[in-house]
């Protein structure tokens, strides 16, 4: 039987799930990529939903950090076996694709991520036991976790189910009731997500509202109940967030902006590299904050390697994200393909070449894929975050001259390495400044292990262990006999 939720989401034209109201702030147009249109209008909050959200999640907060682990364990998987019965059916994905402008397959393959995300976190949780020490003689140290207090996770549009679940899955492993904001292009994909998760919550664990900053975001983040933030989205709005919980210290979490190096090595396999590279920089349209950035080639391989990157992105279809054939679909904002040919213009402008033909639909957020050769160094879309389908190719006859290029950006989230001599391949990984390093593949991220930034790329870490921990505070208990 076919589960109702994606066209009960679909047909309440709101993007508020709190218990009891209904949203009070103007309605907003949801485009659809492949098409420039609007094709929904969603209802969003104001100040008062953000309040009603904030009450409930207070109330729920003693309920839910009190739940048995078990419990809340179970709960989670229940969710992953939710979302999975959803991801078997075709209108999850299809609104995805809908929103976003990313390919079907892609969309399915998120929700599947989705699936991974709850489940390991069940599985985290149970293997987490309060840790019994004997170190001092005589006394007995327990040290053991508790819920950080209310979460904020504030999720961008880009992966607009499994970045949220990446956030959620372990705060409410944690104890931690749930204050979500989604984004406006991309409501009603995590809206889906929201219904299947409170399935199987108390009521007030989770609650939803889409709002501007002022309204939702500053109430939340001045509320002493709220223990802990997450945010995914641009470095300068990172900031933003780490002003704001500044003063309270507050716990906080900022999945930002990358400019990831991908370094092909001398002893690399062009053909595979360029394999490579092609789901590293094209991968969800080019919108992923682990895309490749700076391509940078030794020159020993570089002829070859450029051949056979530039004849697979000539063979690229880009088209609607619906249609099997198409490779890369259009891009998620309407302003996109015009900051897209920006970067383009600047960097051919003064002296690089673009090879790639670049033909695209006449209708649509549609941007070309395209390969840029002879890139001035010092060019945006060598030092920028491109998010966008756009591949500046740099030849270097020094490693140190190519690591430069990659630690002068300020950024350091993910990082690329391709090379058969994989002891000299991990080394170079280990010179990178990158929290998460891909050798030989272009999909290095699983929600086992922790995924964070440094410098300008953020602050803390998603998934794996150090996720869980992130929502959660120690209590250290040293105990002495008496008599």
């Amino acid at each position: 039987m076919t589960d109702p939720v994606v066209n009960d989401i679909r047909s309440a034209a709101t993007a508020v799930r709190v218990a009891g109201r209904n949203a009070g702030g103007p309605p907003l147009a949801v485009l659809d990529p492949a098409t420039g249109d609007p094709f929904t209008e969603v209802a969003t909050g104001d100040r008062a939903d953000a309040a009603a959200a904030l009450t409930l999640a207070r109330q729920a907060l003693p309920v839910w950090a009190g739940t048995p682990q078990p419990a809340r364990s179970a709960a989670l998987r229940a969710i992953a076996a939710d979302v999975e019965t959803l991801a078997a059916q075709p209108e999850w994905a299809a609104l995805i694709t809908r929103e976003t402008g990313k390919r079907l397959a892609e969309s399915t393959a998120e929700l599947g991520l989705t699936v991974g995300y709850f489940r390991i976190m069940a599985d985290l949780l149970d293997r987490q036991q309060a840790e019994q020490l004997s170190v001092v003689p005589g006394i007995t140290h327990r040290v053991s976790t508790r819920a950080a207090g209310v979460a904020v996770v504030l999720t961008p549009w880009n992966f607009p189910v499994s970045i949220p679940a990446r956030k959620i899955a372990p705060a409410l492993a944690a104890g931690c009731p749930v204050l979500f904001k989604p984004s406006e292009l991309t409501p009603l994909s995590s809206m889906v997500l929201a219904a299947v998760v409170e399935r199987h919550l108390p009521a007030g664990v989770l609650s939803t509202v889409l709002g501007t900053p002022t309204d939702v975001v500053d109430p939340w983040l001045a509320d002493p109940a709220v223990g802990v933030v997450s945010f995914t989205g641009s470095t300068r709005v990172g900031r933003l967030v780490a002003s704001a919980t500044a003063p309270r210290f507050l716990p906080t979490v900022l999945e930002l902006g990358g400019c990831a190096p991908f370094l092909v090595l001398p002893d690399a396999d062009p053909q595979a590299a360029a394999q490579t590279l092609l789901v590293a920089k094209f991968r969800n349209n080019g919108q992923s904050c682990i895309a490749a950035n700076q391509v940078l080639v030794a020159r020993a391989v570089a002829a070859e390697f450029t051949e056979a990157f530039v004849a697979a992105v000539e063979k690229m279809v880009v088209g609607r994200p619906t249609d099997a054939a198409t490779d890369l679909g259009p891009l998620a904002p309407a302003a996109d393909p015009a900051r897209m040919a920006a970067l383009v213009d600047e960097a051919v402008g003064r002296g690089a070449r673009k090879v790639t033909s670049g033909v695209v639909p006449g209708r649509g957020h549609f941007a070309p894929a395209t390969v840029l050769l002879d890139v001035p160094v010092d060019s945006r879309v060598m030092t920028d975050e491109i998010f966008g389908p756009i591949a500046p190719i740099h030849v270097y006859d020094d490693l140190d001259d190519a690591l430069a290029l990659h630690h002068a950006t300020g950024y350091g989230l993910a990082g690329y390495v391709c090379g058969t001599d994989l002891d000299r391949a991990h080394a170079v990984a280990e010179r990178l400044h990158a929290g998460i390093v891909g050798i030989n593949t272009a999909t290095p991220n699983t929600p086992w292990i922790p995924f964070g930034g440094l410098r300008d790329s953020g602050l803390g870490y998603e998934g794996g262990r150090p996720g869980l921990a992130a929502f959660q505070t120690y209590l250290s208990v040293g105990t002495k006999a008496q008599g």
